[in-house]
């Protein structure tokens, strides 16, 4: 019976956006270094010899450089017993397109105290700038600095032609794969600042797409030391293909590749590919048990993934759906079980 109620509360809290756009089915190889190609090469085999390159030493491909500048704005109305709040931006390390999204930003909510405890913290896909604003203030409250980044393609980092934060997961197959990539870069960027504040633990806090990323950016970032993944999935190909979300994506998807395909592309921001690469981290890993967005399936896969590798983790399951987790007061509890497990490993 709760399941029913449940599932029926998800499709309803889907049904209230009513801008999403079945985008075109595209291989995406304006944004590969491809140099074209030869005439007539097939696009789908252009991208796989792309993705083995990158498989084959992602510590290349996921390789970034502190920002040359990082620009700091305080806000002048913040706690006056603590280090500013404020608002922090620097270059992207992946150039795109788009002028606005190569600009990183990031909300910075110190606690107070000296700087040793800190967490990035990634929104869910489409957040909008208060996304999680909420939850760096109770970090905040355990004496644990948040710095919150805005994804690719989010909120000020939206071109003018975009509605829905599109361009980072959508049918263009190459071009998601690489926005993925940029926040992963980003992120390691905005730790890297928060190493310069003086931050000697870190931390790295990411719910649904976000979650995604914090994995690959952890695996990826020595300064990390506790990763809270927050619904969750060993494949980034499986949730765009059954979940609720993201039925308008698959749609693109319809009569182009199938799931295995897909799979195989986009291997470079699957969470299951790393497993190893996290295994001195503190990891926390949190699903909801009537999930439509994240099936719980899949969730369960990469937990059982984790115990199989015997690569040390806690778990926490939600009594509720994906959106619900955004509703009190299931993001009550969830932000206090986010926050008490950063609390106790960093």
């Amino acid at each position: 019976m709760l399941q029913r109620v449940f599932h029926a509360w998800e499709r309803h809290l889907a049904s209230v956006t009513k801008d999403r756009v079945v985008r075109p089915f595209e291989w995406g190889l304006n944004w590969i270094p491809t140099n074209g190609g030869s005439p007539g090469s097939d696009p789908e085999q252009i991208i796989r010899a792309w993705v083995r390159d990158a498989m084959a030493d992602t510590s290349r491909f996921f390789a970034v450089e502190p920002a040359a500048d990082y620009t700091f704005a305080a806000d002048p109305a913040g706690p006056p017993d603590r280090r500013p709040s404020g608002l922090l931006r620097f270059p992207s390390a992946l150039t795109t397109p788009h002028p606005d999204n190569n600009i990183v930003r990031c909300q910075y909510f110190p606690a107070k105290g000296a700087p040793r405890r800190a967490v990035l913290v990634l929104p869910q896909w489409n957040a909008d700038p208060d996304g999680h604003v909420g939850l760096c203030r109770l970090l905040t409250w355990f004496g644990i600095s948040a710095l919150r980044l805005s994804l690719p393609y989010h909120d000020a980092r939206m071109p003018g032609e975009l509605r829905r934060a599109d361009y980072i997961v959508s049918a263009n197959v190459a071009r998601t794969v690489q926005v993925c990539r940029q926040a992963v870069l980003d992120a390691r960027r905005a730790i890297h600042w928060l190493a310069r504040q003086g931050y000697e633990r870190i931390g790295i806090l990411g719910t649904s797409l976000g979650s995604c990323l914090a994995m690959l950016t952890s695996a990826h970032e020595p300064l990390i030391r506790t990763q809270a993944l927050n619904h969750i999935s060993p494949f980034f190909a499986d949730v765009v293909w059954e979940g609720l979300s993201t039925a308008h994506v698959r749609a693109g998807f319809d009569g182009h590749i199938d799931l295995q395909r897909l799979r195989e592309l986009w291997q470079p921001i699957s969470p299951q590919n790393y497993l190893e690469r996290v295994r001195d981290k503190k990891t926390l890993l949190v699903y909801a048990r009537y999930d439509l967005s994240f099936p719980v399936k899949l969730s369960e896969a990469l937990v059982a993934e984790f115990r199989r590798h015997r690569v040390p983790h806690e778990v926490a399951v939600l009594p509720c759906g994906h959106y619900s987790t955004g509703k009190p007061p299931f993001n009550l509890l969830d932000g206090w079980i986010l926050s008490r497990f950063l609390d106790r490993n960093l």
